[in-house]
């Protein structure tokens, strides 16, 4: 066997654990793995070509994460996500939300700002691109950037738990999305302005009417959404 060959396989060991968390996360988040699927350690090895090990780190990060949850009975599966539990989600996340902007604002640093902006600048490329999976990933960065600046590592861990969840929801309706901006002339990607100028301007107060308002358009959305797809089999109230 060749030295290549031999770094390759050697290579492809040493981050089989971060491949198969990367590629089931994305697979997760995009809703190719449904919410409620089940998860089996054996059958992910076989497909991924390598030991229960790797594929074990890998779901144990999921967990983490809150995106692969394990039953009483060991059984692990794409964690659920229930539409009647949109409320309490969108409460939860609004709270989180408005906690690490008005954070940022307090005690972000200069470089703290030069990271949010430059994470903002990522997504709107991803916007301007049309890549969703990019733009999905790149407007998580942004937020995380924020709670990083608010430097409490409690709602840090919290919230990114919230935004992987997020991350769903946006990909369930980002079709209604862009072709509901399309039909009212808006422009994507601007609805993080204020809240990177409330930032820099170190203004507690309209930090977090901005990280409000950010969540409430996220609800306006997802709900008008359900309305227009799925009145037959969903109550909106």
């Amino acid at each position: 066997m060749s030295t290549e060959t031999t770094e390759t396989s050697s290579g492809a060991k040493r981050h089989g654990g971060r491949y198969i968390y990367e590629e089931l996360r994305k697979q997760i988040l995009t809703l190719k793995l449904k919410p409620g699927v089940p998860l089996d350690e054996v059958s992910l090895a076989a497909q991924f070509g390598l030991s229960r090990s790797p594929v074990r780190d890998a779901l144990a990060r999921l967990i983490s994460e809150g995106l692969v949850t394990i039953l009483p009975n060991r059984t692990l599966l794409v964690t659920p996500f229930e539409i009647e539990e949109f409320p309490n989600y969108i409460s939860a996340l609004d709270l989180i939300q408005r906690a690490v902007t008005r954070l940022a604002a307090l005690q972000r640093t200069d470089d703290d700002l030069v990271r949010i902006r430059a994470a903002d600048a990522t997504y709107l490329e991803a916007v301007s691109t049309g890549d969703f999976q990019a733009m999905s990933e790149a407007n998580k960065a942004f937020h995380m950037a924020i709670a990083e600046a608010g430097k409490n590592h409690y709602f840090i861990s919290y919230y990114e738990k919230l935004l992987g969840e997020g991350q769903r929801l946006l990909h369930l309706h980002f079709d209604y999305i862009v072709s509901s901006a399309a039909s009212t002339n808006t422009r994507l990607g601007r609805d993080h302005d204020e809240i990177v100028n409330a930032i820099q301007a170190r203004k507690p107060d309209e930090a977090e009417s901005a990280a409000h308002e950010h969540t409430m358009l996220f609800q306006r959305r997802f709900l008008a959404y359900l309305q227009q797809n799925l009145t037959e089999k969903i109550s909106v109230g």
